[in-house]
């Protein structure tokens, strides 16, 4: 693999697509999994630390990694429980993407959600009632109902306090982490 140096435009990662789109690495092998099969693993897991490692955006990725998204397989330098460790150091909770509501799809006999109905309208503004509550499984009145309640209420909208974590307190959490910080260290 030749790999063109990362730019902050282009993560490393996209040259070592071999590496990081590597279903061994999207799914770890269990602790069952023969020792060949765990060294591989072992093996791919150092070289995307070191594509990650020399990757110019690696900070930001984490932060996004840990903070934003739930990332699966390998990502900035950490693997998913890697990340999960982080975000329990931090507090942090990263809600799964629903992409069966993103694509539309929902399981009949449940109730509504009032900002699904209203998100798929919006993401899908040139859709009939009709077809949105095709999607919904759910009746036309109940989708002029939520987008109505949308319409009525008011546009001012409460301040909340950021409780993110600083990419500062992401960075060092990760350093912890990975075994990066000593203890004698954190305390002073």
């Amino acid at each position: 693999m030749t790999a063109r140096p990362s730019t902050p435009s282009a993560p490393a990662c996209l040259d070592a697509k071999d590496i990081f789109q590597s279903p061994m690495i999207e799914e770890p092998p269990t602790s069952s999994a023969g020792a060949a099969t765990r060294r591989e693993y072992a093996g791919l897991v150092r070289q995307a630390e070191k594509v990650c490692a020399d990757c110019p955006l690696v900070q930001q990725c984490l932060y996004d990694a840990v903070v934003k998204f739930d990332v699966s397989g390998f990502c900035a330098g950490t693997t998913r429980k890697e990340r999960n460790e982080i975000r329990a150091m931090l507090g942090v909770q990263v809600a799964p993407e629903d992409f069966d509501t993103l694509a539309g799809v929902t399981a009949r006999h449940r109730q509504v959600d009032h900002d699904e109905v209203v998100r798929l309208r919006r993401a899908n503004p040139h859709e009939s009632l009709e077809m949105l509550a095709h999607r919904l499984g759910c009746s036309l009145s109940t989708v002029k109902r939520h987008l109505r309640k949308a319409r009525n209420q008011t546009t001012v909208t409460p301040i909340r306090r950021n409780t993110a974590p600083s990419m500062a307190q992401v960075v060092e959490a990760f350093r912890r982490v990975k075994g990066l910080v000593t203890r004698t260290a954190t305390a002073a």
